[in-house]
């Protein structure tokens, strides 16, 4: 059974009371978690019982498949139903799974978490079973994204500016147990004030992980021609494990936003309040470098800059190619091609 995203809350507050297991797959690693823990909490209230939750591990199940059927029959002591859980899988499992859900043997929920899985394997042998269910677990984005961080603000007696929630959103939904993590540090700064509000100034000097405040840095400094800086925020960048695909990206989005501004200055808006208008917003503290650079790069060069990111970024995804070397050279390229070179 597979599980459509707008109903995956419910399902997992509430799941029904004859499924064998549910599988929790996708690229946000915490909402896997957060949505695995609902689902243990309906059925296991207490997180601490020692008789009511087993937890196993995939290469556990690789070395001994029968720990699966064992767990799952197995009866707590003085009763009730039990949550088995599995971190780590894969569609290496899905064989084993298929079999487990033909023929299932007792009353337990099995709680399954695992990455971002294709639509074959493991997947399939949930979906298809009717006593089993997947729950996709996408990043927090757009409105969504918004409306989580309204939510978990508004549950701290706290309001939210619209730049500073358009300046949050722009930094939080890559992880759901991260982006909570960073409103749960934006609330205690605040503190419990009854209708206190999230302002612009609270949100920079609260929220943003180094790895976002390094592709900053780094695109501003491709963008300036600043080579010295732009091969040290590089460095940075790699140390703290950014992909090469996101510091591409990183750098497109750079450029699409100059060939914003510069349409919008040579309608004749000025440069400073061009870049206020963009959403997200702009680090108050970076807006005249963006400026600047807005005036000096010409709609050609823009338009070649990323030309060359989207044809590296394909490069990238081809198997067996040394994706770091190539977003290195390509963002050393256009540092080198900048007009404001350094």
């Amino acid at each position: 059974m597979k599980i459509q995203p707008r109903e995956a809350e419910a399902f997992c507050a509430k799941p029904p009371e004859k499924l064998a297991a549910v599988l929790v797959y996708g690229p946000d690693g915490g909402l896997v978690r957060e949505r695995a823990e609902k689902l243990r909490a309906a059925v296991v209230p207490d997180a601490d019982d020692p008789f009511r939750l087993a937890e196993i591990t995939a290469d556990e199940l690789k070395s001994d498949p029968a720990r699966l059927r064992d767990e799952a029959q197995a009866m707590a002591f003085g009763g009730g139903r039990r949550v088995i859980k599995l971190r780590g899988a894969g569609d290496a499992l899905a064989k084993l799974f298929q079999e487990f859900l033909s023929e299932p043997l007792g009353d337990a929920l099995v709680v399954v978490e695992a990455g971002d899985l294709a639509s074959r394997g493991l997947r399939k042998a949930f979906e298809s079973a009717k006593n089993a269910a997947a729950v996709a677990c996408y990043r927090d984005e757009g409105e969504g994204l918004r409306s989580l961080i309204r939510q978990h603000l508004n549950a701290a007696n706290l309001q939210v500016a619209p730049d500073a929630l358009d300046y949050l959103a722009s930094r939080l939904g890559g992880d759901r147990r991260l982006t909570r993590l960073e409103l749960d540090k934006l609330v205690l700064y605040v503190g419990k004030a009854e209708n206190a509000t999230v302002d612009m100034e609270v949100a920079q000097a609260v929220v943003g992980d180094s790895a976002e405040r390094t592709l900053d840095d780094l695109v501003l400094a491709v963008g300036a021609g600043d080579l010295s800086s732009a091969l040290r925020d590089l460095t940075r960048a790699w140390a703290e494990g950014v992909a090469p695909i996101t510091l591409l990206r990183a750098a497109a989005r750079h450029m699409q936003r100059l060939h914003l501004l510069s349409g919008a200055i040579a309608a004749g808006t000025a440069p400073n309040e061009a870049v206020k208008r963009l959403r997200p917003p702009v680090f108050w503290k970076q807006q005249s470098a963006v400026a600047a650079q807005a005036r000096s790069w010409s709609s050609e060069r823009l338009g070649w800059a990323l030309t060359r990111l989207l044809e590296t970024e394909a490069a990238c995804k081809r198997s067996g190619a040394p994706a770091d070397l190539l977003a290195e050279r390509v963002l050393v390229e256009l540092t080198a091609r900048a007009p404001r070179r350094r």
